[in-house]
């Protein structure tokens, strides 16, 4: 079996007179333009938001900051099991466990604790694997939208950062 040429013949589009000195193209761009500035300028319709003074309406479904969540007792839900850390796809999460001594049982319920607990925003892509991954229900994706900051340390949240973030009621569960 030969191999078999295809030709494929493809003809131009004729342009017209106006078309060929582009004078078309660049009114239909002028003409989207003033409609923005009539509509803007004439008609005061404002397209963006005073942010500080106004604040946009986030979804129902609007994934936040991260936040930690304490259970009923005031102790931390975390217990170091390491799922939220290898489930993340952006591995922006580190856990360092340590063990329970007795000085500090009425704070942890279980034999290990998350000694240092980092989530890196400046990785995260805030997909909300590691809030489903949690057993526990320590770690929550419904804290403020706001992010804004002068430094990237501030971006790097440490538990005890999360647990200070108002989202939803810090003790019990996610409403």
């Amino acid at each position: 079996m030969g191999t078999v040429n295809v030709v494929r013949v493809v003809s131009l589009h004729k342009l017209s007179w106006y078309e060929k000195f582009y004078f078309y193209s660049i009114g239909k761009g002028l003409w989207i333009t003033l409609k923005h500035f009539i509509k803007a300028a004439i008609l005061r319709r404002t397209v963006t938001i005073e942010y500080p003074e106004k604040k946009r309406k986030y979804s129902t479904r609007f994934r936040g900051m991260h936040t930690m969540k304490r259970d009923e007792q005031g102790r931390e839900r975390c217990t170091s099991c390491f799922c939220c850390m290898w489930i993340c796809p952006a591995d922006a999460i580190y856990i360092e466990a340590g063990e329970v001594v007795p000085e500090i049982q009425h704070l942890h319920p279980e034999d290990k604790y998350a000694k240092k607990f980092e989530i890196d925003l400046l990785r995260c892509i805030f997909c909300g694997m590691c809030e489903e991954a949690c057993p526990k229900g320590a770690i929550y994706l419904d804290g403020p939208g706001e992010m804004a900051t002068d430094s990237r340390e501030d971006l790097i949240l440490t538990k005890e950062r999360m647990m200070q973030i108002v989202g939803g009621p810090i003790i019990g569960e996610r409403q």
